[in-house]
């Protein structure tokens, strides 16, 4: 039964499992340091050169499972133990240099970082290099190749440098936490602070309900996950984890669609506010655009403020394929309504550390929301619920949507708008390719995932924006 993509998903999976596992039992602080031994307790290693340094690093992956570095206020981290694998990288000299003696390399190196041996092949000093890449400019021959680390690559944002003990390092002024480096990096040496003991405290302390309800507000990408069981039984294993009850974030999405179209009429011109890491990306590195942004809350915080309003007392965790929500919530404007973010593979790690088969478990029914607060998880859903509120609302103005697929599509757009070249009226930003369903927190990824949230959207008994949002309209009146 394949749960990941990935072994080091799985690898992070049993971490968080035992670390849960420990937390539930309340034997955590006696056990911490136990285990790494635990997920490798044989002496031959499996991962790394020796097992010593194996739990060495499953010692650190502990340290994030519960909750991290208190004094890095951003939510992704470098496990620099485990980053030593990767080549240095940069600019090196392929075998398909022929020694020839123009050495054009040599003449626009500013840096004399380029020598040649006895068969004028050319060699880069590493310790010279500035990473200019006009050497493999001017090569005939592109023999000078740029070797990019894969997080580097994953990074779009060039926010991932190297330090001097040649790991990654992570610019917090330009990280948005869209962890991508995450998903990408092969030795799971980049990963992300979990929140799930604060999970379990607030279920625990909870005392079945009693003291206080406990909600799960979950992302609708979650239609496309946990593929080995259906729908239903992943809500019936969120209730018997101890949740009260499970609210759709597309029920929020109906709600900002409604209140987005209204702004967008009103002001000509808007960014989204929904994706986290975009908005994050716009305030640090379009400022001067951050004034666009839309006012509204995300789905997560819109549906959450909603419960508050009527529950003030109670707890609302949000569970989703977003790194970048775990550093939302933590915002003055959000704080309020969510108590908690968790992604999907938190999740399953939840699930199994209290043995919950979500298999063997009926359906419960999840029937909050409508078509179009569903399909907010795949990209261009936001800009066609968006279309259809403006409809619904009989709101006399037409939305030129261009849809970003992913963060560099969000920059070629934000830089059109920022030079007043932009012919659309609405950027739908979401800096994880395909949107919500590519995140980092995902089980799984893939394009099969667009299909499963158009499956879901289908399903949805409100048929309409207005139809989905009516009683929550009552109870504002």
């Amino acid at each position: 039964m394949r749960k990941f993509d990935t072994k080091v998903q799985h690898l992070k999976y049993k971490v968080l499992r035992e670390t849960a596992r420990q937390a539930w039992n309340g034997t955590l602080l006696e056990n911490l340091t136990e285990i790494p031994k635990i997920i490798a307790p044989s002496k031959t290693p499996t991962m790394r050169c020796c097992v010593y340094k194996e739990r060495a690093i499953l010692s650190e992956r502990v340290k994030l499972a519960i909750g991290g570095n208190k004094d890095n206020p951003n939510v992704i981290e470098v496990i620099d133990i485990a980053c030593d694998e990767c080549p240095v990288g940069g600019y090196e000299v392929t075998d398909a240099c022929r020694g020839c003696i123009a050495h054009r390399c040599e003449d626009v190196c500013r840096r004399s970082a380029i020598t040649f041996d006895s068969h004028q092949k050319a060699h880069i000093d590493k310790s010279k290099c500035v990473e200019c890449g006009q050497c493999a400019k001017v090569c005939p021959y592109s023999a000078i190749a740029n070797h990019k680390r894969p997080c580097e690559n994953a990074c779009k944002i060039k926010a991932i440098s190297m330090n001097e003990s040649k790991a990654a390092s992570i610019d917090n002024s330009k990280c948005i936490s869209c962890g991508a480096c995450v998903y990408q990096c092969p030795f799971g040496a980049i990963s992300e602070k979990s929140f799930i003991l604060n999970v379990i405290d607030m279920i625990q302390k909870s005392d079945n309900n009693k003291n206080y309800k406990v909600y799960a507000v979950v992302a609708p990408s979650i239609s496309s996950q946990f593929t080995y069981a259906v729908l239903g039984q992943v809500i019936s294993g969120i209730k018997a984890l101890g949740f009260h009850s499970v609210v759709e974030a597309a029920l929020g999405a109906d709600m900002t669609a409604y209140s987005e179209a209204q702004e967008l009429a009103e002001k000509g011109f808007l960014t989204s506010s929904c994706c986290p890491a975009f908005v994050s990306y716009v305030e640090k590195t379009f400022p001067d655009l951050a004034g666009n942004i839309s006012h509204n809350l995300s789905p997560m915080a819109m549906i959450a403020r909603y419960m508050k309003s009527n529950d003030p007392d109670c707890k609302i965790v949000f569970i989703g394929p977003c790194t970048a929500k775990k550093m939302e919530f933590q915002k003055e404007s959000v704080k309020p309504y969510i108590d908690c973010v968790i992604t999907f593979e938190e999740l399953q790690a939840l699930f199994d550390s209290k043995e919950v088969d979500i298999t063997t478990l009926g359906e419960t029914p999840l029937d909050n929301a409508s078509y179009y607060g569903r399909i907010f998880a795949r990209c261009g859903g936001l800009s066609d619920a968006v279309a259809e509120s403006l409809k619904e609302q009989n709101i006399d103005f037409e939305v030129k949507p261009v849809v970003c697929d992913g963060i560099e599509q969000c920059r070629t757009a934000l830089l059109k708008a920022s030079k007043k070249v932009l012919t659309e009226n609405f950027i739908e930003g979401m800096a994880c390719t395909g949107g919500c369903i590519g995140g980092a927190g995902c089980l799984t990824h893939g394009e099969k995932n667009k299909a499963e949230v158009d499956k879901y959207g289908k399903e949805a008994l409100e048929k309409t924006i207005l139809d989905a949002i009516a009683p929550i309209n009552a109870t504002h009146k």
